[in-house]
């Protein structure tokens, strides 16, 4: 008789082993699914609307267009922005009011839109001149604190039901646009000037006659003796406003808006209803815009400063007097409105951070004239 053999016993049956194959084959292909498709629904296309507060021609709602388009492509079209023009829902100065209600899903424009709720919401988007950058500034917001505070004020202090995102460091903003050059401050005084923001009080501290307008409406305004003056934001949004049309003195370089940043805000509840990655997608495409929108501006301002001038424009720098005068009117209404306990919360967190950072960025950055010897050096 035939020995069974000893190993028999350790072999896995004939139907076990069909099993267990099975089993470690559904296994397999589970797991190649996970790798290929995320466990996340990709079935709903969300569509928001998406209103900024810039005219269809103005650069700035280009810039709108390409956080959208930036948005829309991350989030592999599961998320889409409708982008909408100033005035297609609502003006530009109801913007945020129709985000918060949700008759907007979100919108971009700046803080110093909305400083008429609380003084301290220009600080985010146009602080005072400390010596620092948009660059700086945008630091500040997120590494030195400005993030929380932002969030005090929209969640906390106004119970808005939005959440926000600051993106693109703006370059300084000229001082504008006028009848004729403007040599000290004195020559404000008077004046019909329209600007945004912690800026009203500035001109007005210097003597001037402010109005508070959306960009579409200042060439306009210029064109039918409403205003003396304006200014808004840098050539290319000037030029194709118009404003070469209306006046030929371009006052350039300024205290009143050193800096500037965009503030793209969508309605709370929608925004936190969002999974994870969308909402980070959101974010993080904030941050690629900042560089992308400002490797345009570069290319964009430049030209358009030359085609301003062969339009027979006087570009001016603004000289020292002037500045001096914004500098002295700024220690004046950073004094008044420090009366105010979040306003000087603000204040006191962002000369901290500059204190701190232009010690090194002083010491090691060359000067504007340190840098205009070299262009002089390799251009004459």
């Amino acid at each position: 008789m035939q020995k069974k053999s000893a190993h028999k016993d350790a072999r896995v049956p004939t139907t076990g082993r069909r099993k267990f194959l099975k089993t470690a084959g559904l296994a397999g292909a589970a797991a190649a699914a996970t790798i290929a498709m995320p466990q996340i629904s990709r079935a709903q296309t969300l569509v928001w609307k998406y209103q900024s507060t810039w005219p269809t021609k103005d650069i700035f709602h280009d810039d709108a267009v390409d956080y959208a388009k930036k948005v829309n492509e991350m989030s592999g079209g599961r998320l889409k922005l409708d982008v909408l023009a100033a005035g297609a829902v609502v003006p530009a100065f109801q913007l945020q009011d129709a985000v918060q209600s949700g008759i907007l899903d979100a919108g971009h424009g700046v803080c110093a839109y909305w400083y008429g709720k609380h003084k301290a919401y220009s600080l985010f988007g146009t602080p005072p001149s400390f010596g620092w950058d948009a660059h700086g500034f945008l630091a500040w917001f997120y590494y030195g604190g400005g993030e929380v505070l932002y969030k005090e004020l929209v969640n906390d202090i106004l119970k808005l039901n939005l959440v926000g995102v600051l993106y693109f460091p703006m370059p300084t903003q000229p001082l504008g646009w006028f009848k004729r050059e403007i040599k000290s401050g004195d020559d404000f005084k008077g004046m019909k000037y329209r600007t945004v923001g912690l800026s009203a009080d500035l001109f007005k501290e210097m003597g001037a006659a402010v109005t508070i307008l959306p960009g579409g409406e200042i060439v306009p305004a210029m064109d039918r003796g409403l205003l003396d003056a304006a200014e808004f934001n840098n050539p290319s949004s000037d030029i194709l406003l118009g404003f070469p049309d209306v006046s030929k003195f371009y006052m350039v370089g300024s205290h009143h808006q050193q800096m500037e940043a965009f503030e793209v805000i969508f309605n709370k509840a929608k925004f936190d209803a969002l999974p994870a990655e969308l909402k980070a997608i959101l974010r993080n495409a904030a941050h690629a815009a900042s560089s992308d929108q400002l490797y345009t501006a570069y290319d964009r301002y430049t030209k358009d400063l030359e085609e301003i001038k062969k339009r027979g424009v006087n570009v001016i720098h603004t000289g020292e007097a002037v500045l001096n005068a914004q500098l002295a009117a700024w220690d004046k209404v950073i004094a008044e409105q420090s009366k105010e306990p979040f306003f000087k919360k603000v204040i006191d967190s962002q000369k901290a951070w500059v204190k701190r950072t232009q010690v090194y960025l002083n010491a090691n950055n060359l000067s504007s004239a340190e840098l205009a010897v070299a262009y002089k050096h390799f251009f004459g």
